[in-house]
């Protein structure tokens, strides 16, 4: 299982999205990440692994500022857990960030596919 959380609105996406993420941190807790559009445009992103908690300090030290958000509690079910493996996944130079839930199994002909 894992959690997704988003926000768009008129307040800092990143306290919401982070309070979202800790309230269902019990479908997810060996890795989790957030996604925050920032005023000028570009994505900001931040990961850790183990506990959400560890995710909401390292936010806490260094703020995303942006009212778009998105955030992922991850539980390892392909991959081992990871930063590198933590959602939001990024592509498209960063540009880009996707979260999902459960195992893509066709990801090798997805990968070919957008390649291409």
């Amino acid at each position: 299982m894992c959690g997704i959380v988003g926000y768009i609105g008129n307040k800092q996406a990143w306290p919401i999205v982070i309070d979202g993420l800790r309230r269902l941190e019990y479908r997810g807790y060996d890795s989790s990440g957030i996604a925050v559009l920032d005023p000028v445009g570009d994505l900001k992103f931040r990961k850790s692994t183990g506990k959400q908690r560890d995710l909401s300090a390292s936010v806490a030290k260094s703020p995303v500022d942006g009212m778009l958000g998105l955030g992922h509690t991850r539980w390892a079910t392909h991959g081992k857990p990871s930063e590198n493996n933590a959602h939001p996944h990024t592509g498209h130079g960063g540009r880009v960030a996707v979260v999902h839930n459960g195992i893509v199994e066709n990801f090798i002909e997805l990968k070919r596919e957008l390649l291409d």
